[in-house]
C-alpha cells in the first residue's frame, strides 16, 4: 500500500504529514510527500533563468521540512512535481506514484468545523480515483500515532459495496476494529408531524438503518472485529455527536450519488458531519457503473 500526502509549506500541510504518517504506521504502507510548483517564470526573471532554481530549491527545503516530520519507522520519499494546476499536479503523481490513497490538510479556506477545506482540497474531492483521507486542524499537534478504529458510515441507500469492502480491507490490512454506523435524521421528514406521527418516523427510520446494517454485516468476512450503532438525532450533526469519538478514530464515507464512476464527490450528509467531527474522514471513490 503507498499512501501519498499532498503537501504544502502550512501548519494544514503538518496536519496532512501528521495523518499521512498515522496511516502509513497503522497500515504497514509506504509514504510519499508531494508538493506541486508552478512552471511559469515571471519577467523579472526570465532573463537569467533563475526563478525556476530558485523555486525548485525552496521547494526541496519545505520537503526536508516535510520528511523530518515523518517518524523513523516511517518510510517517506518526498517529491516535486511541476504543474499549472496543483490538483492536476496532484492526480498525475497519484498515477505515476500508484498511490492508494491520498491524504490532504486543510489550506485556509472554507471553515467547516475542524476541517479547512481550500480549492485544491475542494477539486480534489470532485476528481482523485482513489480514497482522499482528510486531516483535521490540529491533527500535527494533537493527533495519536495509530488508528484505533474505523467507523464506515453506512447509507439506507444501495451502493455502499465499495465503501464497505474498503473499510474491510483497511480493517484487515491495519488489525483495527471496524464499526459500522447508520444516521437516521428527523431533518429527512416533513415538518409539522403529530407526536405521534414523528415517533412513528422514528422507529421507521431506525427499523432501515438496522436493516442497512444488517446486510451490510452478512456480507463481512468470518472474523472481522466488528460493531455496530444506529445514530438518530433533530439532524445529521446531531446524529453523528450521539455516538462516541475518541482519539485515533476515523471516519469513511461514500462518495455522493452524483460523483462519476471511480471519482469523488463529497456529499451533504458528508459535509454536515465535517462541521462537527474533529476525527480525520477517508472519502471513498463510486465504484464503475458495471
Amino acid at each position: 500500500m503507498r499512501l501519498l500526502v499532498a503537501y504544502l509549506a502550512t501548519p494544514g500541510g503538518e496536519d496532512a504529514v501528521a495523518l499521512g504518517a498515522c496511516l502509513a504506521r497503522t497500515l504497514h504502507a509506504s509514504l510519499d510527500v508531494s508538493l506541486v510548483i508552478p512552471p511559469d517564470k515571471p519577467e523579472a526573471f526570465a532573463a537569467t533563468g533563475s526563478y525556476a532554481d530558485v523555486l525548485d530549491e525552496a521547494a526541496k527545503e519545505w520537503l526536508a521540512q516535510a520528511a523530518a516530520l515523518v517518524p523513523d519507522d516511517v518510510t517517506v520519499r518526498t517529491h516535486v512535481a511541476v504543474d499549472e494546476n496543483s490538483a492536476d499536479g496532484i492526480l498525475k503523481e497519484i498515477d505515476r506514484l500508484g498511490s492508494t490513497m491520498l491524504v490532504v490538510g486543510g489550506s485556509g479556506g472554507g471553515l467547516i468545523g475542524r476541517h479547512s477545506l481550500g480549492s485544491v482540497v475542494n477539486d480534489l474531492l470532485h476528481s482523485s480515483p482513489v480514497p482522499v483521507a482528510l486531516a483535521p486542524r490540529g491533527f500535527s499537534r494533537t493527533g495519536p500515532q495509530r488508528i484505533r478504529e474505523i467507523t464506515a458510515a453506512i447509507g439506507r441507500r444501495p451502493g455502499a459495496e465499495i465503501l464497505l469492502d474498503t473499510a474491510v480491507d483497511l480493517s484487515a490490512q491495519g488489525k483495527i476494529p471496524l464499526r459500522l454506523m447508520s444516521l437516521v435524521s428527523r431533518d429527512d421528514w416533513p415538518p409539522k408531524l403529530s407526536a405521534e406521527e414523528e415517533q412513528q418516523a422514528v422507529d421507521r427510520g431506525v427499523e432501515l438503518a438496522r436493516r442497512a446494517l444488517d446486510e451490510a454485516r452478512s456480507r463481512l468476512p468470518e472474523g472481522t472485529e466488528l460493531d455496530s450503532a444506529v445514530a438518530e438525532g433533530r439532524n445529521i450533526e446531531d446524529a453523528v455527536l450521539t455516538v462516541d469519538w475518541h482519539d485515533g478514530d476515523v471516519i469513511m464515507v461514500g462518495s455522493s450519488r452524483l460523483a462519476a464512476p471511480r471519482k469523488l464527490f463529497l456529499g451533504s450528509t458528508a459535509a454536515k458531519m465535517l462541521r462537527v467531527l474533529a476525527v480525520p474522514m477517508i472519502v471513498v471513490p463510486r465504484q464503475a457503473q458495471p
